[in-house]
């Protein structure tokens, strides 16, 4: 008889909250949550903006539209059930040139598409709103919010725990078994003694690590997950007040990441950022880190290459900002020109795990992979943290377990 009746690989939100709704639907079932990590929430889902998107750039019709729409609203509705501190402060989309008016146009006619309420503002009225920020116009989506997702990753492993179900730390997963009946997880604990657990359901919420996973399993892998070290900066505290919502520039549409923005965070404080820049490992926070094993497995797959020989003037633009401070502060600049270099003090980077197929496509929904007792979330970018709750709700859908 196998340990338990399901295992959830990953502590992250999706993790989380996907043991939180399992744990609902079948509240006799034994459930455990494997954790590399000491606490929770320790990689995406802990280093991110912490902002509750509305799902304005995402084609309608898409996972990523239907479930940021439909997560928007859950991911508040939770705060207020378990008193997680949230605020509605909405969004405001700044263009800075004729070129991003057009294409604020565009964002409004897909906001429109997928059911949001937004409100153009002209460059007076931008003003009026945010008074330390200039632009041409700008796009305002009162649905958007900021909260801090560890936070909500705690709550709900509290709750889970607080119903019978189980949270392993300190154990790293290294292989995977599916066999007819089960699948057995061969694992590392903290003091590198080796421990194999069996499960009737592994479903698998590893973030990065999604395409050694799905390789462990046999499963068809059509794509490498590439990390992306998003760099922040905070503002220097007299700079609190500088901003009322949250400011983002129009995104440049062929590119998948949102531009380097202003942030409220829910502590009070503002952060910058952020860029994007292809990391040398997994785990790669620092500029100085480089994983030789990480860094081997990227040289070897074709996607890295065209990846690379496709969006490779963005590439070294990214990498000039990330290198040179002055270049980073002047993309923030162009809508809040009072900033000076002085202001922008370090801050904890993130990294964006994004899938990457054979060809160098980024690969833009939300992705899945199934095995016969096994399914693997693969690419779940922004906006998977606001989209937690429906995710985990389409992820026991597919499995017939809702």
């Amino acid at each position: 008889m196998p340990d338990y009746d399901a295992v959830i690989i990953g502590a992250g939100i999706i993790g989380a909250a996907t043991a939180w709704r399992l744990q609902q639907c079948k509240p006799a079932w034994r459930i455990a949550v494997i954790e590399k990590e000491s606490a929770c929430a320790q990689h995406q889902s802990g280093r991110n903006s912490g902002v509750i998107h509305a799902g304005v750039y995402y084609a309608p019709g898409s996972l990523k539209a239907k479930l940021c729409v439909a997560g928007n609203q859950r991911t508040k509705d939770f705060c207020r059930e378990h008193d997680v501190a949230f605020e509605e402060c909405g969004k405001l989309l700044v263009a800075c040139s004729e070129r991003e008016l057009q294409g604020l146009a565009q964002l409004k006619t897909r906001a429109e598409q997928n059911s949001l309420e937004v409100d153009t503002l002209d460059e007076r009225q931008l003003r009026q709103r945010e008074p330390h920020i200039q632009g041409l116009g700008a796009l305002f989506v009162p649905a958007s919010g900021i909260v801090d997702y560890a936070e909500i990753c705690r709550e709900l492993l509290n709750q889970f725990c607080e119903h019978g179900g189980e949270v392993l730390y300190h154990h790293q997963v290294h292989r995977l078994v599916e066999e007819h009946a089960e699948v057995r997880l061969f694992c590392k604990a903290a003091n590198d003694s080796e421990h194999v657990i069996s499960c009737q359901q592994l479903i698998a919420c590893s973030g990065i690590q999604a395409d050694k996973l799905v390789q462990s399993l046999g499963l068809d892998l059509s794509f490498r997950m590439m990390p992306f070290r998003g760099e922040y900066f905070q503002l220097a505290a007299e700079h609190n007040q500088i901003i009322r919502h949250l400011i983002y520039p129009v995104p440049d549409p062929s590119m998948p990441f949102l531009g380097v923005h202003l942030t409220r965070m829910i502590d009070g404080s503002v952060t910058v950022g952020p860029n994007a820049v292809l990391a040398l490992g997994r785990e790669a926070y620092r500029k100085s880190q480089v994983s030789w094993p990480d860094l081997a497995y990227m040289a070897t797959y074709p996607g890295s290459y065209r990846l690379l020989g496709r969006f490779w003037k963005a590439g070294l633009g990214e990498l000039r900002d990330s290198l040179l401070k002055g270049a980073y502060l002047k993309r923030v600049q162009q809508y809040c020109p009072g900033l000076k270099k002085a202001d922008l003090k370090p801050y904890r980077a993130g990294i964006r795990a994004q899938a990457v197929d054979s060809q160098g496509r980024m690969i833009d929904d939300f992705l899945f992979a199934r095995g016969k007792h096994s399914l693997v979330v693969c690419n779940a970018p922004s906006p998977a943290a606001t989209s937690a709750l429906p995710i985990a709700d389409h992820i026991l859908a597919e499995l017939g377990l809702h």
